[in-house]
């Protein structure tokens, strides 16, 4: 396969601990190095494979969602260096292999790769992460051939509902688990940020997609919104890749929406915002909430200074207060070890990650034996963990097979004086996680 790096960390039965005495240090340096080195491919010598746990991971590390996949090379090593004497699970070690693959955004690739991952590699666990164009076909690739899956970074109800999931009925899941922010929180953050010191005529231009996201969006959100007191303006479903918004833009004009809301692939906002920008839009607009693009510094330097004060939300920012389960580090030391490693600057994606790699660790502890797929659903299925995120609870719902998280409210503002970066993502409010620090206040757009 292409695109790909397979890693092997064995150890003894000797019931070492997983670290094998690695220090948080050595972990961070040892991810600098492999990320400023380039790719690489090791593999375990001498390991049977009863004694190697084997475990999938899939993301978008290019195409039109690469933003998501950035960081990852960088999170994964801290895994492996970690991972590097082996896993104790009961009283026994097993070698790790993690087997990453890019799914270049695109479904059908996703779902091919996921099958060579079951079928040929013969993985005992898949992790996936970022938007239903990655994690649904993953997911229902391992639904269908009996392979434990857990999955992060998308709503949850396009994950749940998307995948064929009727409301009120039992889940059709046995496999597949999924732990992320849904409408609720959504719900709770945008009327915490909406009603906070921005003030506004509560008319809310929406721009929703006509796909998994957008589609799940517009069926739990918009009409919650609607009863928490703001009045909806959507101008209907849009399919990916529009490339002229002037009628939207026009009916937002006309209703004279301060507040607009979007949840587009990110080449989709770029050109959305650039056409509000020449006809005007943008001096109207108090609050842009965007989700699913605005995540990445490097999607909002695209934009230039049309990017300075766009709202949004995250799923991880380096002030949480929580630490990595599996690896120890902070999130301000897996943010700054990045950043000296590769030049660039944090992305929330590092921590989302790295959360995803906790979770999925977590399962394998906690399961009787890794090698049984079973036996590692049925752990799944009563996971509680304390990851980079926060809280990961599978045993109290929404729904089956769903754990929610937190997604607090953010706005991009122009960097301060002295900093090497052009913007900052502040915090703004913490309605669904009040442990997670406020550091500044929301100001207008226009």
């Amino acid at each position: 396969m292409d695109n790909k790096s397979d890693y092997a960390a064995t150890g003894a039965a000797d019931g070492k601990a997983p670290t094998g005495g690695v220090t948080r240090r050595d972990v961070i340096a040892a991810a600098a190095g492999v990320l400023l080195a380039g790719p690489f491919s090791v593999r375990a010598q001498g390991a049977p494979a009863e004694n190697t746990i084997t475990v999938g991971f899939m993301s978008p590390r290019t195409g039109a969602l690469g933003g998501f996949g950035e960081t990852d090379p960088y999170v994964l090593e801290l895994a492996r260096k970690t991972l590097a004497a082996g896993l104790v699970v009961g009283n026994r070690k097993y070698a790790v292999r993690i087997l990453d693959r890019d799914t270049q955004s695109d479904p059908a690739r996703a779902s091919q790769l996921a099958k060579a991952l079951i079928n040929s590699d013969k993985i005992d666990l898949m992790l996936a992460t970022s938007t239903p164009e990655v994690v649904n076909p993953v997911s229902d690739a391992c639904e269908a051939a009996g392979v434990p899956c857990l999955s992060t970074v998308l709503p949850w109800e396009a994950w749940y509902f998307g995948r064929g999931a009727k409301p009120g009925a039992p889940s059709p899941f046995k496999w597949t688990y999924h732990f992320s922010f849904g409408g609720s929180e959504f719900e709770r953050t945008y009327v915490s940020q909406w009603n906070g010191p921005v003030v506004t005529n509560k008319r809310v231009g929406v721009l929703y997609p006509n796909d998994a996201d957008g589609n799940a969006i517009r069926a739990n959100l918009a009409p919650a919104l609607q009863k928490a007191g703001f009045t909806i303006i959507d101008p209907g479903p849009y399919e990916d890749g529009t490339t002229d918004y002037s009628a939207q833009i026009a009916r937002y004009k006309a209703e004279h929406c301060e507040i607009f809301n979007t949840f587009p692939i990110p080449p989709d906002f770029a050109a959305f915002w650039r056409q509000a920008a020449q006809q005007g839009y943008n001096k109207i607009t108090k609050i842009v909430q965007i989700a699913k693009t605005g995540l990445f510094p490097s999607q909002m330097e695209a934009l230039g200074t049309l990017a300075i004060n766009l709202a949004s939300a995250c799923y991880w920012h380096k002030n949480f207060p929580y630490k990595s389960a599996l690896t120890g580090i902070s999130g301000v030391e897996l943010a700054d070890g990045y950043e000296k490693a590769s030049g660039k600057q944090w992305t929330q994606q590092l921590g989302a990650t790295m959360a995803l790699l906790d979770a999925g660790f977590d399962v394998l502890r906690a399961s009787s034996n890794p090698k049984n797929k079973a036996e590692v659903a049925k752990a799944l299925a009563s996971l509680q963990s304390t990851t980079m995120v926060g809280k990961i609870d599978f045993t109290k719902g929404p729904v089956p097979n769903v754990a929610p998280v937190p997604i607090i409210g953010t706005q991009w503002v122009k960097a301060p004086a002295g900093s090497k970066f052009k913007l900052e993502l502040v915090i703004t409010e913490n309605a669904t996680d009040p442990n997670v620090p406020v550091n500044a206040k929301l100001v207008s757009y226009s």
